[in-house]
């Protein structure tokens, strides 16, 4: 396609299809061209939401996608401004994300791993040449041009990439995912075009083995292990890995910038120029089998994010959606972890002290990163005598989605069902056996499996005595359901509940809870819960000894 076309209005030129993603402050839609029938995304991002520098920011997205055209690059074909609303008309990539791709593969060896990442050094030696630095090369960025076996490797959003002179070094504020910045970002130290090329190298060693180099369940020791580049190539894993392989990795991630490989020397290694002869072609199904448990967790995390943000929204507004229930005892979750793209141009401090939190960067549509381990698990609903009847917000233009969304209302509320009728066996059947939760209960611990639940449930008669013939009032506050995607949502809402206690005074409280849901084998499974701490009118928490005061 030629230069990008000038309309007045998006809506003269294009008409709008499904959503295909969404983001804090922007939505991808499909859409069509009107006058040649040909297919793209557009990314509608609403302004009036924006701040002044975020508005900045938004254009130089632009400017910077404009002037990149390469096969291994998601392309911009337009970009419209309007009153409310601005428009970015990319390639429809269809193939998904690389790492998915690679699992659903039924033969993927060391030499495939080198033609994926010639394919997005190519992508990075464009920019870099262009004087472009991506800044949040990751796995999610990384998609396929169709379903097509063979399609092209397109690396994607650009929204926190930057414009740099030559091979200038300075200091562009702090921007990337944990796992994959480079060291002198975390060092607060200039930086430039080799922040690309320290992700390549981290992306490289996922795509040998199904896991990332450097990793740990605390920020800050991350955070030190890049920083000295603390990684190796543990046995038997690394056995089966040639030299030539490693040796790339070594050059990628060289914590002197100066001295790490650029990207075009990169391209002129023999693990790549030569892979016929250098790489192995022997299939590595250890490493398949990893990557499906990375690409599983990083989900997950996404899906924790996003109800995150999703409940931070809800307790901002009041709208009252459900009334009048009853019912005896009470329960719910929280959270803290997250692992998405950070963004902060005016973070500074000692040298060598991890980095405050930053913000989400407000251009990520969709995003996260990471791999993280947890150790055992928790989550309860509200109890009620009658069933909880949600209803949600959507596009009513958009009937497929809506339905969805219904979808998950129906099945969240036999959960809540079963956990009213004490009924385990029940639960576990809509329930991940590995599910995750976040509770105040578990004391800021992420836990994992069926077992802290089972206790509740094993406790129900206590309870059930308890709260007997002392009315229960449950309320739920703004409920939502986030679709990420086809097969996996999350729902999220307030719950407000007031009772009556022991010495007749009436009492009451409210927290937030939210549930992730996934769909396999045409059933969903709640994969992960989440509840804030009670915040009570006369009594700190909902539990049998207030109940029965």
């Amino acid at each position: 396609m030629a230069a990008p076309l000038v309309c007045t209005r998006f809506s003269d030129n294009y008409e709008l299809k499904e959503e295909l993603g969404k983001g804090a402050f922007s939505v991808v839609r499909k859409c069509i061209q009107k006058h040649t029938g040909l297919e793209f995304a557009a990314k509608i991002i609403n302004t009036k939401k924006l701040s002044a520098r975020d508005f900045q920011k938004l254009e130089r997205e632009a400017r910077i996608c404009r002037k990149l055209q390469h096969p291994n690059i998601v392309r911009l074909h337009d970009s419209i401004q309007e009153e409310l609303f601005h428009y970015l008309v990319f390639d429809l990539v269809t193939g998904g994300e690389l790492f998915e791709d690679i699992v659903a593969r039924e033969f993927y060896s060391e030499a495939d791993a080198s033609h994926c990442i010639q394919q997005i050094l190519e992508s990075v030696n464009h920019c870099h040449t262009n004087g472009v630095v991506h800044r949040d090369l990751k796995p999610e960025n990384l998609l396929l041009a169709s379903k097509v076996k063979g399609a092209a490797v397109k690396l994607a959003d650009f929204g926190l990439a930057i414009e740099v002179q030559g091979e200038q070094q300075a200091w562009f504020g702090f921007a990337g995912t944990p796992g994959y910045l480079s060291p002198e970002v975390l060092k607060k130290e200039p930086y430039g075009k080799p922040v690309d090329i320290w992700a390549c190298g981290v992306i490289l060693y996922i795509l040998l083995v199904g896991y990332p180099p450097f990793w740990d369940e605390d920020q800050h020791r991350l955070y030190a292990q890049i920083k000295a580049g603390a990684y190796d190539y543990p046995s038997p894993e690394w056995d089966t890995v040639t030299p030539d392989a490693k040796n790339l990795i070594n050059q990628m991630l060289t914590v002197n910038p100066a001295k790490r490989v650029t990207a075009s020397d990169a391209l002129k290694h023999p693990w790549i120029c030569y892979r016929e002869k250098v790489a192995s072609a022997v299939h590595r199904q250890e490493t398949v089998d990893c990557l499906k448990k990375f690409n599983a967790r990083r989900k997950l995390k996404g899906a924790i994010l996003t109800t995150m943000l999703a409940t931070r929204n809800f307790s901002r507004s009041g709208r009252s959606i459900v009334t009048n229930k009853k019912g005896d005892g009470s329960q719910v979750k929280e959270s803290t972890e997250s692992n998405t793209t950070l963004e902060d141009d005016d973070v500074r401090g000692n040298v060598g002290t991890p980095p405050p939190s930053p913000a989400l960067s407000s251009s990520s549509v969709g995003s996260v990163l990471g791999c993280f381990k947890s150790s055992s698990s928790t989550s309860f609903g509200s109890k009620t005598n009658n069933k909880l009847s949600i209803v949600v917000t959507g596009n009513p233009q958009n009937v497929l989605a809506q339905a969805r969304k219904q979808e998950i209302v129906k099945i969240t509320e036999q959960l809540i069902e079963s956990i009213n009728n004490a009924d385990f066996e029940g639960y576990t059947k809509i329930c991940d056996p590995h599910m995750t939760a976040f509770e105040p209960e578990a004391l800021g611990n992420l836990l994992e499996g069926m077992e802290f639940h089972k206790f509740y449930f094993d406790h129900e008669s206590v309870l059930t005595v308890l709260g007997k013939n002392r009315g229960i009032n449950t309320t739920v506050l703004n409920p939502t359901v986030h679709l990420l995607g086809d097969d996996a949502a999350c729902i999220a809402y307030i719950i407000l509940v007031q009772y009556i206690d022991k010495q007749g005074v009436p009492r009451s409280h409210q927290y937030e809870e939210t549930r992730v849901w996934h769909r396999r084998d045409n059933k969903w499974q709640n994969v992960h819960s989440h509840r804030s701490a009670s915040v009570a009118s006369t009594s700190s928490v909902f539990s049998p000894s207030a109940i029965n005061k």
